[in-house]
């Protein structure tokens, strides 16, 4: 799975300092923070918990497990890089029976179709072999651009509606057995709302879940504040474009710019439109959707940024999505437009 980090989390430099230190019983100190980072899914990810007093050893190193364990278990389920994975398996399945899967999997796929009828097939599981063709993928492309011949083949096995799932029994099927799916555009957002759901068991509300940029807030941050989530200028001088207060919500971006290929002199995007099998070529940057799951904030993103500025904008407002839309001008200016939904969510103006 690649990832696309155009989110990040803004923590002040006195919450990384109240995570190194442990206050005396009974101080009247800040809260403090536990931290856990790591490697998942081909990028990093990190987890802030907000805890009253610090944790004994043996509750870290639990928690940490725990959190490694749900990430580990989503990637070797649903990674397309992994050959041993229940989704390379079902890719290299070329018949059209009922293909069996684990109960996290066949969620996965159901939300992705969902927002896929949701958004009129812009985001397409089944785009896999289109991803691979453009050098996405697990593999080196075999030329940039691929030729007509082989996006027109690869292109008449993709559509969301070429695979029927069985709830009763947690069975894929594919009505084409040369379809072939990669779950990128959803498998990381589903991944931390499965660490959150993990917390919650384990008695926690006040902590943050980023992997690869999809992140999830809840309740209140060491400060007893929202938390405080920037959104990446995609420029050439980088920096903050917003920052936006996050409280059980869920936040994703998909852009154009943090992972792309080069060739004859041009870049092309990894986010690749279905319909036509080729790199997006519009002038949207980036898009970032906030939600209540980040399994949903994640695939929306990815369609709103396949479907451009004018018309997945335009979907976005229809829809009450609170999404921000990032355009690049013709000059090189980020310009940005929201919807009304993510407008009623503020700008963070605090200390």
């Amino acid at each position: 799975m690649t990832a696309c980090p155009t989110l990040r989390p803004l923590l002040q430099t006195a919450l990384l300092v109240g995570v190194a230190s442990c206050a005396p019983i009974g101080a009247d100190l800040e809260p403090t923070v536990e931290v856990f980072d790591g490697l998942t899914m081909g990028t990093s990810y990190s987890v802030r918990v907000v805890a009253e007093t610090g944790w004994e050893p043996d509750r870290r190193a639990r928690v940490g497990a725990r959190i490694q364990g749900v990430l580990d278990a989503t990637e070797s389920a649903m990674s397309h890089y992994q050959p041993t994975s229940e989704l390379s398996r079902f890719n290299r399945n070329r018949t059209t029976e009922p293909f069996s899967v684990s109960r996290e999997t066949f969620e996965v796929m159901r939300r992705a179709l969902d927002l896929s009828a949701q958004t009129g097939g812009a985001l397409d599981v089944t785009v896999g072999p289109l991803v691979n063709a453009w050098g996405f993928g697990p593999d080196e492309p075999m030329q940039l651009p691929p030729n007509a011949d082989l996006l027109g083949r690869l292109r008449s096995h993709v559509g969301f509606e070429k695979i029927e799932l069985d709830a009763a029994a947690s069975t894929l099927r594919k009505i084409d057995p040369e379809l072939e799916c990669d779950l990128s555009a959803v498998a990381k957002g589903y991944g931390v709302d499965q660490v959150a759901a993990a917390l919650v068991d384990e008695g926690e509300a006040r902590f943050m879940v980023e992997v690869g940029g999809e992140i999830v807030a809840s309740g209140l941050n060491q400060q007893g504040r929202a938390w405080r989530i920037g959104i990446e200028r995609p420029s050439a001088d980088g920096g903050i474009e917003q920052i936006v207060p996050l409280s059980d919500r869920a936040m994703a971006t998909s852009g154009d710019y943090h992972i792309v290929r080069e060739f004859d002199g041009r870049f092309v995007s990894h986010t690749i439109n279905p319909h036509t099998g080729w790199p997006v070529e519009h002038q949207l940057a980036a898009v970032t959707v906030v939600a209540d799951e980040c399994v949903v904030a994640d695939g929306l993103a990815t369609a709103l940024e396949v479907l451009g500025p004018e018309e997945g904008y335009a979907l976005a407002s229809e829809r009450g999505w609170a999404a921000l839309f990032l355009v690049r001008d013709d000059d090189g200016t980020i310009t940005a437009h929201a919807t009304a939904a993510f407008e009623l969510l503020g700008s963070y103006n605090g200390n």
